[in-house]
Protein backbone atom coordinates (compact mmCIF):
# COMPACT_ATOMS: atom_id res chain seq x y z
CA UNK A 1 0.00 0.00 0.00
CA UNK A 2 1.09 3.84 -0.88
CA UNK A 3 2.36 5.61 2.31
CA UNK A 4 0.41 8.78 1.55
CA UNK A 5 -3.03 9.15 -0.66
CA UNK A 6 -4.64 12.02 -1.53
CA UNK A 7 -8.75 12.35 -3.04
CA UNK A 8 -9.59 14.99 -4.51
CA UNK A 9 -13.39 14.60 -3.10
CA UNK A 10 -11.84 15.15 0.51
CA UNK A 11 -9.21 17.67 -0.56
CA UNK A 12 -10.07 21.59 -1.00
CA UNK A 13 -8.79 24.18 -3.38
CA UNK A 14 -6.95 26.78 -1.79
CA UNK A 15 -5.91 30.31 -3.54
CA UNK A 16 -2.89 30.25 -5.69
CA UNK A 17 -0.19 32.96 -6.10
CA UNK A 18 -1.74 34.56 -9.05
CA UNK A 19 -5.70 35.63 -9.25
CA UNK A 20 -7.76 33.34 -11.08
CA UNK A 21 -5.42 30.28 -10.32
CA UNK A 22 -6.25 27.84 -7.26
CA UNK A 23 -4.18 24.91 -5.93
CA UNK A 24 -5.17 21.80 -4.48
CA UNK A 25 -2.17 20.31 -2.56
CA UNK A 26 -2.09 16.56 -3.26
CA UNK A 27 1.40 15.91 -1.79
CA UNK A 28 4.08 17.97 -0.16
CA UNK A 29 7.31 16.46 0.67
CA UNK A 30 8.22 17.97 4.15
CA UNK A 31 11.97 17.26 4.23
CA UNK A 32 12.70 18.82 0.57
CA UNK A 33 9.42 20.61 0.50
CA UNK A 34 8.50 19.44 -2.88
CA UNK A 35 4.80 19.18 -4.11
CA UNK A 36 2.07 17.88 -6.03
CA UNK A 37 -0.37 19.95 -6.97
CA UNK A 38 -3.62 20.40 -9.33
CA UNK A 39 -3.84 23.94 -10.67
CA UNK A 40 -6.97 25.46 -11.82
CA UNK A 41 -6.55 28.64 -14.02
CA UNK A 42 -10.30 30.12 -15.00
CA UNK A 43 -10.96 31.04 -18.45
CA UNK A 44 -9.27 34.57 -19.37
CA UNK A 45 -6.26 34.22 -16.65
CA UNK A 46 -2.96 35.40 -18.12
CA UNK A 47 0.02 34.21 -15.31
CA UNK A 48 3.00 36.31 -16.12
CA UNK A 49 6.80 35.19 -17.00
CA UNK A 50 8.12 34.18 -13.51
CA UNK A 51 11.17 31.98 -12.21
CA UNK A 52 11.04 29.35 -9.75
CA UNK A 53 14.54 29.97 -7.88
CA UNK A 54 14.27 26.81 -5.92
CA UNK A 55 12.26 24.04 -7.89
CA UNK A 56 11.98 22.14 -11.24
CA UNK A 57 8.47 22.44 -12.42
CA UNK A 58 6.56 19.68 -14.83
CA UNK A 59 3.00 20.17 -15.40
CA UNK A 60 0.57 17.90 -17.47
CA UNK A 61 -1.96 19.36 -19.00
CA UNK A 62 -5.61 17.13 -17.91
CA UNK A 63 -7.87 19.66 -20.04
CA UNK A 64 -8.65 23.00 -21.17
CA UNK A 65 -6.67 25.17 -23.63
CA UNK A 66 -4.06 26.65 -22.65
CA UNK A 67 -1.57 29.42 -25.11
CA UNK A 68 2.64 29.78 -24.36
CA UNK A 69 4.25 32.11 -27.19
CA UNK A 70 1.80 32.15 -29.11
CA UNK A 71 0.54 28.27 -29.74
CA UNK A 72 -2.17 27.05 -27.94
CA UNK A 73 -2.21 23.37 -26.15
CA UNK A 74 -4.99 21.38 -25.00
CA UNK A 75 -4.84 18.06 -22.73
CA UNK A 76 -2.03 15.75 -22.80
CA UNK A 77 0.43 18.35 -23.19
CA UNK A 78 3.61 18.54 -20.74
CA UNK A 79 5.74 21.11 -20.23
CA UNK A 80 8.80 21.25 -17.99
CA UNK A 81 10.88 24.66 -16.95
CA UNK A 82 14.19 23.83 -14.93
CA UNK A 83 14.52 25.72 -11.79
CA UNK A 84 15.84 29.46 -12.24
CA UNK A 85 14.32 29.38 -16.04
CA UNK A 86 12.56 32.02 -16.74
CA UNK A 87 8.62 30.57 -18.59
CA UNK A 88 5.65 32.03 -19.51
CA UNK A 89 3.26 33.84 -19.75
CA UNK A 90 0.72 31.35 -19.78
CA UNK A 91 -2.93 32.11 -21.02
CA UNK A 92 -5.88 30.09 -19.87
CA UNK A 93 -8.10 30.72 -23.46
CA UNK A 94 -10.60 28.14 -21.10
CA UNK A 95 -11.07 26.72 -17.68
CA UNK A 96 -7.19 24.98 -17.53
CA UNK A 97 -6.49 21.79 -15.20
CA UNK A 98 -3.32 20.68 -15.12
CA UNK A 99 -0.90 18.31 -12.42
CA UNK A 100 2.06 19.96 -11.75
CA UNK A 101 5.09 18.95 -9.75
CA UNK A 102 7.86 21.18 -8.17
CA UNK A 103 10.51 19.07 -6.96
CA UNK A 104 11.35 21.51 -4.22
CA UNK A 105 9.31 24.33 -2.36
CA UNK A 106 6.97 26.48 -4.35
CA UNK A 107 8.47 29.99 -4.66
CA UNK A 108 7.78 32.43 -7.73
CA UNK A 109 9.49 35.43 -8.52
Amino acid sequence: MFPHIAQTSSTKWIPGPYEGVELMVLHKDENTGGTTVLRKFHAGVTVPAHIHREANETAYILSGEWEEDGKVYTEGTLFHAPRGERHGPHVAHTEVLSLTVFDGPLTVD
